[in-house]
Protein backbone atom coordinates (compact mmCIF):
# COMPACT_ATOMS: atom_id res chain seq x y z
CA UNK A 1 0.00 0.00 0.00
CA UNK A 2 1.43 3.59 -0.95
CA UNK A 3 1.14 6.67 0.82
CA UNK A 4 -2.15 7.64 -1.51
CA UNK A 5 -3.50 4.31 -0.56
CA UNK A 6 -2.77 4.61 3.03
CA UNK A 7 -4.11 8.50 3.77
CA UNK A 8 -7.12 8.03 1.44
CA UNK A 9 -7.66 5.08 4.11
CA UNK A 10 -7.30 6.74 7.08
CA UNK A 11 -9.96 9.70 6.03
CA UNK A 12 -12.75 7.43 5.04
CA UNK A 13 -12.13 5.37 8.31
CA UNK A 14 -12.72 8.98 9.93
CA UNK A 15 -15.85 10.59 8.11
CA UNK A 16 -17.46 6.95 8.80
CA UNK A 17 -16.27 7.64 12.19
CA UNK A 18 -17.77 11.14 12.14
CA UNK A 19 -14.46 13.40 13.27
CA UNK A 20 -14.32 14.46 9.19
CA UNK A 21 -16.79 15.67 6.80
CA UNK A 22 -16.74 15.24 3.04
CA UNK A 23 -18.71 19.27 3.41
CA UNK A 24 -20.42 21.61 5.52
CA UNK A 25 -23.79 20.56 6.52
CA UNK A 26 -27.03 21.03 4.52
CA UNK A 27 -30.25 22.52 5.67
CA UNK A 28 -33.11 20.84 4.39
CA UNK A 29 -34.60 22.16 1.54
CA UNK A 30 -38.64 23.51 1.66
CA UNK A 31 -40.76 22.27 -1.25
CA UNK A 32 -43.55 24.48 -2.05
CA UNK A 33 -46.33 23.25 -4.79
CA UNK A 34 -48.65 25.63 -6.45
CA UNK A 35 -50.90 25.71 -10.00
CA UNK A 36 -49.63 28.38 -12.55
CA UNK A 37 -52.36 31.12 -12.35
CA UNK A 38 -50.84 35.06 -11.69
CA UNK A 39 -52.03 34.45 -8.01
CA UNK A 40 -50.42 31.65 -7.15
CA UNK A 41 -47.36 32.42 -9.04
CA UNK A 42 -47.02 35.27 -6.93
CA UNK A 43 -47.84 34.36 -3.39
CA UNK A 44 -45.89 31.25 -3.90
CA UNK A 45 -42.81 33.22 -4.63
CA UNK A 46 -43.59 35.24 -1.76
CA UNK A 47 -43.33 32.59 -0.09
CA UNK A 48 -40.19 30.93 -1.20
CA UNK A 49 -38.47 34.42 -0.75
CA UNK A 50 -39.03 34.67 3.19
CA UNK A 51 -38.33 31.04 3.54
CA UNK A 52 -35.42 31.32 1.68
CA UNK A 53 -33.87 35.21 2.31
CA UNK A 54 -35.03 35.77 5.77
CA UNK A 55 -35.07 31.81 7.03
CA UNK A 56 -32.01 31.09 5.25
CA UNK A 57 -33.57 27.33 3.95
CA UNK A 58 -32.91 26.53 0.38
CA UNK A 59 -36.35 26.43 -1.13
CA UNK A 60 -37.71 24.91 -4.68
CA UNK A 61 -41.50 25.62 -5.83
CA UNK A 62 -42.95 22.77 -7.96
CA UNK A 63 -45.99 23.77 -10.90
CA UNK A 64 -48.11 21.57 -11.18
CA UNK A 65 -51.64 20.68 -12.10
CA UNK A 66 -54.12 21.38 -9.10
CA UNK A 67 -55.01 18.15 -8.41
CA UNK A 68 -51.40 17.11 -8.12
CA UNK A 69 -50.34 19.81 -6.11
CA UNK A 70 -53.08 18.61 -3.33
CA UNK A 71 -52.10 14.80 -3.58
CA UNK A 72 -48.30 15.88 -3.59
CA UNK A 73 -49.09 17.68 -0.17
CA UNK A 74 -51.11 14.50 1.46
CA UNK A 75 -48.53 12.39 0.69
CA UNK A 76 -45.60 14.74 2.04
CA UNK A 77 -43.88 15.20 -1.30
CA UNK A 78 -44.17 18.78 -1.03
CA UNK A 79 -44.09 20.51 2.20
CA UNK A 80 -46.64 23.15 1.70
CA UNK A 81 -49.13 25.60 -0.61
CA UNK A 82 -50.36 28.88 -0.12
CA UNK A 83 -53.01 28.39 -2.87
CA UNK A 84 -55.72 26.70 -1.90
CA UNK A 85 -59.07 27.81 -2.62
CA UNK A 86 -62.13 27.45 -0.25
CA UNK A 87 -64.83 26.38 0.50
CA UNK A 88 -65.65 25.83 -3.17
CA UNK A 89 -63.00 26.21 -6.09
CA UNK A 90 -60.58 23.21 -4.19
CA UNK A 91 -63.03 21.76 -1.73
CA UNK A 92 -63.67 18.73 -3.28
CA UNK A 93 -59.41 17.86 -3.28
CA UNK A 94 -60.00 19.00 0.51
CA UNK A 95 -62.56 16.75 1.56
CA UNK A 96 -60.29 13.77 -0.45
CA UNK A 97 -56.95 14.53 1.62
CA UNK A 98 -58.77 16.27 5.00
CA UNK A 99 -57.21 13.55 6.86
CA UNK A 100 -53.27 13.50 5.90
CA UNK A 101 -53.14 17.33 5.85
CA UNK A 102 -52.80 20.63 7.93
CA UNK A 103 -55.24 23.57 7.59
CA UNK A 104 -53.42 26.80 8.38
CA UNK A 105 -56.57 28.40 7.65
CA UNK A 106 -56.97 31.61 5.27
CA UNK A 107 -53.55 33.59 3.85
CA UNK A 108 -56.18 36.13 1.89
CA UNK A 109 -59.47 36.86 2.65
CA UNK A 110 -62.31 38.35 -0.24
CA UNK A 111 -61.82 36.29 -3.43
CA UNK A 112 -63.97 35.03 -5.73
CA UNK A 113 -64.67 32.94 -8.55
CA UNK A 114 -67.46 32.97 -11.78
CA UNK A 115 -67.87 33.56 -15.51
CA UNK A 116 -66.72 36.90 -16.77
CA UNK A 117 -67.35 39.48 -19.39
CA UNK A 118 -66.28 42.76 -20.37
CA UNK A 119 -68.22 45.39 -19.29
CA UNK A 120 -69.43 46.31 -22.98
CA UNK A 121 -71.29 42.96 -22.77
CA UNK A 122 -74.75 43.85 -22.48
CA UNK A 123 -76.33 40.95 -20.15
CA UNK A 124 -75.41 40.57 -16.60
CA UNK A 125 -76.30 36.78 -15.76
CA UNK A 126 -75.62 33.65 -16.70
CA UNK A 127 -78.96 33.08 -17.39
CA UNK A 128 -78.86 35.55 -20.81
CA UNK A 129 -76.05 33.29 -21.76
CA UNK A 130 -78.05 30.73 -23.65
CA UNK A 131 -79.84 33.54 -25.43
CA UNK A 132 -76.65 35.10 -27.24
CA UNK A 133 -74.78 32.09 -27.51
CA UNK A 134 -73.18 32.68 -31.18
CA UNK A 135 -72.20 36.33 -30.24
CA UNK A 136 -69.91 34.37 -27.69
CA UNK A 137 -68.58 32.00 -30.70
CA UNK A 138 -70.17 29.17 -28.38
CA UNK A 139 -67.45 29.15 -26.49
CA UNK A 140 -66.69 29.50 -22.53
CA UNK A 141 -62.83 30.30 -22.60
CA UNK A 142 -61.39 27.83 -19.44
CA UNK A 143 -58.38 26.96 -17.66
CA UNK A 144 -56.45 24.25 -17.06
CA UNK A 145 -58.76 20.97 -16.80
CA UNK A 146 -58.10 19.86 -13.44
CA UNK A 147 -59.38 23.57 -11.52
CA UNK A 148 -61.76 23.78 -9.41
CA UNK A 149 -63.12 26.53 -11.74
CA UNK A 150 -63.57 24.01 -14.49
CA UNK A 151 -65.59 21.22 -12.46
CA UNK A 152 -67.67 24.75 -11.18
CA UNK A 153 -68.46 25.36 -15.00
CA UNK A 154 -69.06 22.15 -16.23
CA UNK A 155 -72.06 22.12 -13.63
CA UNK A 156 -73.23 25.37 -14.79
CA UNK A 157 -73.80 24.29 -18.06
CA UNK A 158 -75.46 21.58 -16.95
CA UNK A 159 -77.45 23.39 -14.30
CA UNK A 160 -78.23 26.61 -16.94
CA UNK A 161 -78.81 24.04 -20.01
CA UNK A 162 -75.84 25.69 -21.67
CA UNK A 163 -75.89 23.03 -24.47
CA UNK A 164 -74.63 25.22 -26.97
CA UNK A 165 -71.30 26.25 -25.31
CA UNK A 166 -68.27 24.20 -25.33
CA UNK A 167 -65.39 24.39 -22.31
CA UNK A 168 -62.33 25.53 -23.51
CA UNK A 169 -59.56 23.86 -21.88
CA UNK A 170 -55.77 25.51 -21.72
CA UNK A 171 -53.99 27.58 -18.72
CA UNK A 172 -54.34 30.92 -17.18
CA UNK A 173 -52.26 32.73 -19.81
CA UNK A 174 -54.63 31.47 -22.80
CA UNK A 175 -57.59 32.87 -21.06
CA UNK A 176 -56.18 35.97 -20.51
CA UNK A 177 -55.05 36.16 -24.31
CA UNK A 178 -58.68 35.17 -25.90
CA UNK A 179 -59.75 38.21 -23.11
CA UNK A 180 -57.35 40.54 -24.52
CA UNK A 181 -58.27 39.57 -28.29
CA UNK A 182 -61.27 39.90 -27.71
CA UNK A 183 -61.47 43.27 -25.53
CA UNK A 184 -58.73 44.70 -28.35
CA UNK A 185 -61.40 44.23 -30.93
CA UNK A 186 -64.51 45.30 -29.23
CA UNK A 187 -65.82 41.31 -29.42
CA UNK A 188 -67.93 39.64 -26.70
CA UNK A 189 -66.79 36.83 -24.84
CA UNK A 190 -67.07 35.06 -21.60
CA UNK A 191 -63.89 33.47 -19.74
CA UNK A 192 -63.72 31.55 -16.58
CA UNK A 193 -62.60 34.22 -13.99
CA UNK A 194 -61.25 34.60 -10.31
CA UNK A 195 -60.07 37.85 -8.15
CA UNK A 196 -57.98 38.64 -6.96
CA UNK A 197 -56.29 38.84 -10.58
CA UNK A 198 -53.93 41.52 -12.74
CA UNK A 199 -57.33 41.16 -15.75
CA UNK A 200 -59.33 43.25 -13.46
CA UNK A 201 -56.89 46.07 -13.57
CA UNK A 202 -56.04 45.72 -16.85
CA UNK A 203 -60.12 45.68 -18.32
CA UNK A 204 -63.18 46.86 -17.27
CA UNK A 205 -64.80 43.47 -16.63
CA UNK A 206 -67.89 41.93 -14.43
CA UNK A 207 -69.22 38.51 -13.27
CA UNK A 208 -72.14 38.07 -14.80
CA UNK A 209 -74.51 36.76 -12.24
CA UNK A 210 -74.98 33.42 -10.78
CA UNK A 211 -78.48 33.01 -9.31
CA UNK A 212 -78.64 29.52 -8.71
CA UNK A 213 -75.30 29.92 -6.57
CA UNK A 214 -73.14 27.47 -8.88
CA UNK A 215 -70.16 28.97 -7.86
CA UNK A 216 -70.60 30.17 -4.11
CA UNK A 217 -70.10 33.21 -2.62
CA UNK A 218 -66.78 35.21 -1.26
CA UNK A 219 -64.00 32.43 -0.99
CA UNK A 220 -60.69 32.29 0.81
CA UNK A 221 -57.01 30.99 -0.01
CA UNK A 222 -56.10 28.93 2.42
CA UNK A 223 -52.21 27.46 3.26
CA UNK A 224 -52.45 23.76 3.56
CA UNK A 225 -48.93 22.38 4.98
CA UNK A 226 -48.27 18.28 5.47
CA UNK A 227 -48.40 16.34 8.03
CA UNK A 228 -44.86 16.45 10.47
CA UNK A 229 -43.96 19.82 9.17
CA UNK A 230 -44.13 21.67 12.64
CA UNK A 231 -41.87 18.64 14.08
CA UNK A 232 -39.27 19.02 11.32
CA UNK A 233 -38.70 22.48 10.42
CA UNK A 234 -40.65 24.62 13.21
CA UNK A 235 -39.37 27.88 11.82
CA UNK A 236 -40.95 27.69 8.63
CA UNK A 237 -44.23 26.10 9.70
CA UNK A 238 -44.34 29.35 11.71
CA UNK A 239 -44.06 31.66 8.85
CA UNK A 240 -46.71 29.57 7.09
CA UNK A 241 -48.78 29.40 10.12
CA UNK A 242 -48.79 33.24 10.41
CA UNK A 243 -48.47 34.46 6.89
CA UNK A 244 -51.43 36.68 6.13
CA UNK A 245 -51.50 39.39 3.08
CA UNK A 246 -54.20 42.16 1.66
CA UNK A 247 -55.77 41.44 -1.99
CA UNK A 248 -53.86 44.99 -2.57
CA UNK A 249 -50.52 43.42 -1.41
CA UNK A 250 -51.35 40.60 -3.99
CA UNK A 251 -52.42 42.44 -6.33
CA UNK A 252 -48.91 44.82 -6.12
CA UNK A 253 -46.84 41.67 -6.80
CA UNK A 254 -48.84 40.47 -9.70
CA UNK A 255 -48.93 43.69 -11.58
CA UNK A 256 -45.14 43.95 -11.26
CA UNK A 257 -45.12 40.45 -12.72
CA UNK A 258 -46.79 41.94 -15.72
CA UNK A 259 -43.89 44.26 -16.25
CA UNK A 260 -41.77 43.02 -19.19
CA UNK A 261 -38.99 41.08 -18.59
CA UNK A 262 -40.41 40.65 -14.72
CA UNK A 263 -38.63 37.55 -12.87
CA UNK A 264 -41.53 36.23 -10.41
CA UNK A 265 -38.65 35.74 -7.59
CA UNK A 266 -37.36 39.00 -8.12
CA UNK A 267 -40.34 40.74 -7.55
CA UNK A 268 -40.87 38.90 -4.46
CA UNK A 269 -37.78 39.37 -3.18
CA UNK A 270 -38.62 43.27 -3.79
CA UNK A 271 -42.34 43.17 -2.46
CA UNK A 272 -40.70 41.40 1.11
CA UNK A 273 -38.12 44.37 1.32
CA UNK A 274 -40.38 47.24 0.75
CA UNK A 275 -42.65 45.41 3.05
CA UNK A 276 -40.09 44.13 5.94
CA UNK A 277 -42.79 45.32 9.07
CA UNK A 278 -44.79 42.89 7.36
CA UNK A 279 -42.58 40.23 6.65
CA UNK A 280 -41.37 40.58 10.78
CA UNK A 281 -44.57 39.79 11.90
CA UNK A 282 -44.96 36.95 9.49
CA UNK A 283 -41.33 35.77 11.70
CA UNK A 284 -42.39 36.51 15.06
Amino acid sequence: MNLKQFLAGITAALIAAGALSCAAPERDTVELGYVEWACATAGTNVAKAVIQERLGYDTEIISVSAAAMWTAVAAGDVDAINCAWLETTHGHYLEEVRDRVIDLGPNLEGTRIGLVVPDYVDIDSIEELKASAERFGNEIIGIDPGAGIMSATEEAIETYELDEFTLVEGSGATMAGALSDAVNNNEWVVVTGWTPHWKFGEWDLKYLEDPRGIYGGEEYIHTIVRQGLEEDMPEVYNFLDNFFWTPDDLHTVMAWNEEVGADPYETAVRWINENSDVVDQWLQ
